[in-house]
């Protein structure tokens, strides 16, 4: 299975603040999991209004989680993109629609404690 981190199950994921199911935990350590470019720049803005307090600056961050847990880059696509349109207007969120809609186009299951997210026609797990 190929597992896409909600912006919040990755900054969990770094500071155990809360513990995932088991068979989540698992998966994490089995599967191929993957970034969206889409939680790094929505940290960013969060973090540069001083509304996400990091122990070590963003830039550091995230390479260096990404190359400990095994985590990919997803960059935004054109692909992706294009799809959100068809989305339903369930969430008003713009980083959580591009989740969603990256997750539908690249076949990817989103870790998510999200419930408007899991209204989406996208696979969710958490």
């Amino acid at each position: 299975m190929k597992l896409l981190l909600d912006t919040c199950a990755f900054l969990w994921l770094l500071s155990g603040e809360r513990p995932f199911a088991e068979d989540v935990r698992s998966r994490l350590a089995a599967d191929d999991v993957w970034l969206s470019a889409a939680s790094v720049w929505e940290m960013s803005i969060k973090f540069g209004k001083g509304a996400l307090r990091l122990p070590v600056p963003l830039d550091r961050l995230v390479p260096d989680a990404r190359r400990r847990y095994g985590i990919s880059p997803l960059p935004i696509d054109e692909e992706s993109a294009l799809h959100i349109v068809k989305l339903p207007r369930l969430h008003a969120d713009p980083f959580d629609r591009m989740l969603v809609s990256q997750a539908i186009v690249h076949g990817l299951t989103i870790v998510t404690p999200d419930p408007l997210v899991t209204q989406y026609p996208a696979r969710t797990i958490w």
